[in-house]
């Protein structure tokens, strides 16, 4: 009977771990899952602030380590130290490899670095974890566009406008994007 109910023991600790490990990337996941679905919804001033709590809720990987080399990534691409970004950013990835946002950003170094190979790479494993992530998918666009694939870039500038309809930025591409091949101003 001891026996029997260690092991019981074991197996409820080995749940009780799964579930409290569980429930902060549960409660994350709902909650971009309601923010998705505002910002399709939103009128602009809106969806700019629900844009802004998404790229707040996937700049957190739940481990304050990962945050700090996701921020000193992003510290270096401002700086314009593309080496150092594209470190700190393959560490956190190293150690979080499912962080969306880690794989956007080494994404946005590399392709600065014109390593466009590798910068698509970052964008399949970035869009892997978040297929919704906007950012990514202008991103990619941007990138098809410098690949001299307008027409590529032009539907992952449409994909992105889905999911975000008011973002500036992709409107702007989509538009420079339709003029040069020759359509009307979307």
């Amino acid at each position: 009977m001891g026996a029997a109910n260690l092991n019981l023991n074991r197996i409820v600790a080995a749940i009780v771990a799964i579930v409290t490990f569980s429930l902060p990337a549960l409660a994350q996941e709902t909650r971009l899952d309601g923010l998705f679905a505002q910002l399709s919804q939103a009128e602009a001033p809106e969806a700019r602030k629900i844009a802004a709590e998404i790229e707040l809720e996937l700049s957190r990987s739940g481990s304050p380590a990962m945050d700090l080399l996701l921020r000193r990534g992003e510290d270096a691409i401002e700086a314009g130290d593309l080496a150092a970004a594209v470190e700190h950013l393959s560490a956190a990835i190293d150690h979080a490899p499912d962080f969306a946002e880690a794989w956007h950003l080494r994404s946005v170094a590399f392709f600065r670095q014109e390593r466009y190979g590798l910068a698509l790479h970052d964008i399949e494993r970035a869009l892997a974890i978040e297929p919704r992530h906007f950012n990514v998918i202008y991103g990619l666009g941007v990138l098809l566009k410098e690949l001299g694939q307008p027409d590529l870039a032009e539907e992952a500038f449409s994909r992105a406008l889905a999911i975000h309809p008011h973002h500036e930025d992709v409107t702007k591409a989509r538009e420079s994007v339709a003029r040069d091949l020759g359509g009307a101003d979307l």
